[in-house]
């Protein structure tokens, strides 16, 4: 095997392809790049066919952290449980390759796509599609290809279209829209936006998949060229599950009695009846036989009952509900429904039901990211719970599955667009749909339930959103697009396809279709449709919750911001945390610093107000003229130091703690005493110096010397050009004194001092 490799340039980016060096043991493997971030794409196919009666394939993303020259957080330090993100590449390159494979493949099949460079500009997800393809193509793997996957951005100034948008790209994108497929159909869809139009959003998909088809056209320029250096490649053959037309005739038999199972509008009794009607039917043939026919059998009943379901829609237009194409399932709505939390709302469509639960919180409480891109963390989270009691069965509860994280991630998109910024609403917000029921269309019931708890919560979104699923019907040359479609729906249907958006637009879609005869009048059909649906549910949802409470719950932590002096981001911290830490025991408030100085104040109840006030003590500078009551923290023999605020002190000189002349501060004042003070100076190095406000008498006695019994001598501050003099401690300068040049002396003349009194003793 020879390597070869080959580089192109498409929509103003440069791509890789490149076979050969890397994983040769794999029944295909390829190198694929964008720009500088790189992707290998394994694919094995297992010899044996697996005796199941369904398709085995298994799709992973390996995201390492070396490839963006990090270290893996936690104890271990190497990469463990799949972030969120991987998980949904992962999905996003299964999406396509599933509906790929013919009809009756068994064979076990894993693809495993490993980062190995992110560059940081360049996303590495999509281009995995196309490693994938080239892999199975490469490696004689039969499937309906080539494959590719694009993402779609649009700029906002420009209106112009973005095939494969870098990170910086994205940021200036009101659209993010992934599809994948062939050149001739799409075959998955994944979007968020910010309040698209359909028009647009169609416009959107139709230029995807011109995108699509140039790269499934350079897909085949490079295998012409692998060929051409390397021979033909060699289609492998896998034996596949081949229709028995007695197995077939025997099971089709019961069709009426199938049509006739189905038409139930509860999924636990319809479920039951078929249940019942296929275990009779498989009773029909004996043990022997059923063991002959052990994959055949079950594959038919299921075909039994898909051919029942779509031919009573496309003859009779009617579905197993008994519902039109168009109409929706009862809808039921509730707001406030939980005490205490911070936003609740229930929400049920037919019988899917869903409880979401808002709980808001500091901003440094927002999802950190260990991953490969250059995300740091997330604002809002969406979590979808989905356990197995919803559709009345048994299972373990662990860990959320592929599912669940795909469909919480949509919801997820669908509400962000409509999020106020977090300078309006410094919050970190988290909401958690727990699927009580379900029959179809859980997902977008998390939309509508998740939009009901942020209303109740008192989060001010610019607009509602609500969400529909929409279904396709091709059967016998006919077409029939389906609103609000039920599991049985989505399961034996064509497509699944799931809006969401506010009166304005769209804000998220999702779809994943097995249909090649989809056309883009198809989907411009199903999009009008799932606007008029969207209208409805949100008319009803509205009817009970009009909109977003005018303040938060009284059990929600109020936040609000305020800025300070960088400078002072030490001081309000303290050594070692000291500061910060006891206002959060004394307050019980929550605080966040960041580095420019902007902090959060969180807590419930007056703990907001009185930990903003200790902040903004810390931070004031006094000024002159302020007055202050404050506590005497050191005693010196020129005067007292008296806290005004935290960390801040001023000197009160000894000349003005009383009326009259004091020998001894402590002759007036202690450490701990409680003085009003005002200021009078601030020098140039931010010493205060402070007057004394109702000033006591001084003691009786107080002024006398050593000499008891001398008369009372004038104060030096009453003597004419001489002030309170100042020792000039802990960096307070003494007043100046008059200079003995300020005028001519005469002689006999002493400065201007008052001749020395005698007192005779008494």
């Amino acid at each position: 095997m020879t390597l070869v490799s080959k580089t192109f340039d498409l929509f103003g980016k440069t791509y890789v392809f490149e076979v050969g060096e890397l994983a040769k043991q794999a029944t295909g493997a390829a190198l694929v790049k964008q720009g500088d971030s790189t992707v290998l794409t394994t694919v094995v196919v297992s010899k044996e066919r697996k005796n199941y009666d369904f398709f085995p394939l298994t799709v992973d993303f390996n995201e390492k952290m070396y490839a963006a020259g990090r270290i893996p957080g936690g104890y271990l330090k190497r990469e463990g449980r799949p972030s969120e993100k991987a998980t949904l590449t992962a999905r996003m390159i299964d999406r396509p390759i599933r509906p790929s494979f013919p009809d009756g493949f068994r064979n076990e099949v894993q693809v495993v796509a490993t980062s190995l460079v992110a560059d940081q500009k360049n996303p590495v997800d999509v281009i995995c599609v196309m490693g994938a393809s080239l892999a199975m193509t490469i490696g004689g793997v039969p499937f309906e290809g080539p494959l590719a996957c694009v993402r779609i951005g649009r700029d906002k100034e420009t209106g112009e279209f973005i095939v494969n948008p870098t990170y910086e790209e994205r940021e200036n994108s009101d659209l993010d829209l992934e599809l994948a497929g062939t050149r001739d159909f799409i075959s998955m869809v994944e979007a968020g936006a910010e309040e698209v139009s359909e028009e647009d959003m169609l416009a959107a998909m139709q230029f995807g998949q011109e995108a699509i088809g140039a790269f499934c056209d350079a897909q085949l320029e490079f295998v012409e060229e692998w060929e051409r250096v390397n021979g033909p490649i060699v289609k492998r053959e896998y034996p596949l599950d081949q229709p028995v037309e007695e197995v077939h005739d025997r099971i089709f038999a019961h069709y009426d009695e199938m049509a006739a199972a189905l038409r139930d509008a509860d999924k636990l009794s319809r479920q039951d009846k078929v249940a019942e009607l296929m275990e009779a039917i498989k009773a029909e043939f004996t043990e022997e036989e059923q063991l002959v026919w052990e994959r055949e059998i079950p594959v038919n009943l299921k075909k039994l009952e898909k051919t029942a379901m779509r031919r009573m829609v496309v003859e009779t237009g009617e579905r197993v509900d008994g519902r039109s194409a168009a109409e929706i399932r009862p809808i039921m709505v509730k707001g406030d429904y939980l005490p205490l939390v911070h936003g609740s709302g229930l929400f049920q469509r037919g019988q899917t039901q869903v409880l979401s639960v808002l709980s808001l919180g500091m901003l440094n409480e927002g999802q950190r990211l260990d991953t490969i891109e250059p995300v740091d963390g997330k604002r809002y989270m969406h979590h979808y719970n989905f356990p197995p009691y919803c559709t009345g069965e048994t299972g373990r509860m662990g860990t959320p599955k592929r599912r669940e994280i795909g469909h919480g991630n949509l919801a997820e998109r669908a509400l962000i667009p409509v999020l106020p910024d977090e300078n309006e609403f410094p919050y970190a917000i988290r909401v958690v749909s727990e699927v009580m029921e379900s029959n179809g269309s859980s997902s977008m019931a998390s939309t509508c339930g998740s939009c009901l708890a942020l209303m109740d919560g008192g989060v001010p979104i610019k607009r509602p959103v609500s969400g529909i699923a929409m279904g396709l019907i091709q059967e016998e040359g006919k077409t029939v697009v389906l609103s609000d479609i039920q599991g049985l729906e989505d399961f034996l249907g064509d497509m699944d396809f799931k809006v969401t958006g506010t009166e304005k637009g769209i804000t998220a879609l999702q779809m994943d279709n097995k249909a090649t005869g989809l056309t883009f009048d198809i989907l411009r059909t199903a999009l009008e449709q799932a606007k008029e649906g969207r209208a409805y549910i949100l008319d009803k949802m509205l009817e009970v919750v009009p909109g977003p409470r005018e303040e938060t719950r009284a059990t929600a932590p109020k936040i609000q911001c305020i800025t300070i002096p960088t400078e002072n981001i030490r001081d309000v911290i303290g050594k070692g945390g000291e500061t910060i830490r006891g206002i959060q025991d004394e307050t019980g408030a929550s605080i966040d610093i960041h580095e420019d100085g902007t902090v959060y104040v969180g807590g419930v109840g007056e703990s907001v107000v009185a930990a903003i006030e200790r902040i903004e003590l810390i931070v004031k500078v006094p000024e002159v003229g302020e007055e202050y009551t404050g506590r005497v923290v050191s005693i010196q023999p020129f005067g007292a130091f008296v806290n005004l605020l935290p960390g801040k002190d001023g000197l009160l000189h000894i000349s003005r703690v009383a009326q009259g002349r004091v020998k001894k501060v402590e002759d007036v004042l202690n450490v701990g005493d409680e003085v009003k003070v005002k200021v009078i100076e601030i020098d140039d190095r931010g010493k205060i110096s402070l007057d004394r406000l109702e000033k006591p008498e001084a003691p009786a006695g107080a002024g006398r010397g050593e000499g008891e019994g001398r008369g009372e001598r004038r104060e030096r501050g009453d003597r004419p050009g001489r002030g309170a003099r100042d020792t000039g401690a802990r960096g307070f300068d003494r007043p100046a004194r008059r200079e003995r040049g300020d005028r001519p002396r005469r002689p006999g003349d002493n400065g201007g001092r008052a001749p020395r009194r005698h007192h005779e003793a008494e």
